[in-house]
């Protein structure tokens, strides 16, 4: 882990003003440790700068305040939303994570534009991931989809 840390990934704003413990369990440690090794820290070499985390793990007490789904990858360490700052700056991040993927060079599970392009979610499971990706606007409605050439059908 080169750029990112556990901690920064569950820091949580809400977390701390509801005084909700985030604190991964120890099984957890392993899929955030893999998303930080096989994503995180490629795409932040490849983008040559700072890259912020929003949101990352999340406990189930906290999953459910911010209104995150039953079945969210948050709960298992396996997804982050990252940003590099404007919209304009987070597009042309999202267009990188594309341009590594068709490359070879990282695997993901899901690539979300979310709200046009305010942040992006990303997300990494051990096994198989399936290279979805797609957009939203502010009310999580899929706009568009894109299937990475790693994912059959």
């Amino acid at each position: 882990m080169k750029h990112f840390t556990i901690a920064e990934l569950c820091a949580s704003d809400t977390a701390r003003a509801r005084g909700i413990d985030n604190t991964p369990p120890s099984g957890m440690i392993l899929a955030l440790t893999t998303l930080i090794e096989k994503l995180l820290d490629p795409i932040r070499e490849a983008w040559g700068g700072p890259i912020t985390v929003n949101s990352g793990c999340r406990c189930q007490k906290l999953n459910m305040t911010v209104g995150g789904a039953a079945t969210s990858q948050y709960l298992l360490g396996e997804a982050a939303d990252i940003a590099v700052g404007s919209q304009a700056d987070n597009r042309r991040l999202f267009e990188l994570v594309v341009s590594l993927q068709k490359e070879g060079k990282i695997a993901f599970d899901q690539l979300i534009d979310e709200s046009n392009y305010k942040w992006v979610h990303i997300s990494y499971r051990q096994g198989r991931n399936r290279g979805h990706g797609g957009g939203t606007d502010g009310a999580c409605k899929i706009l568009r989809t894109f299937y990475s050439p790693f994912y059959s059908l």
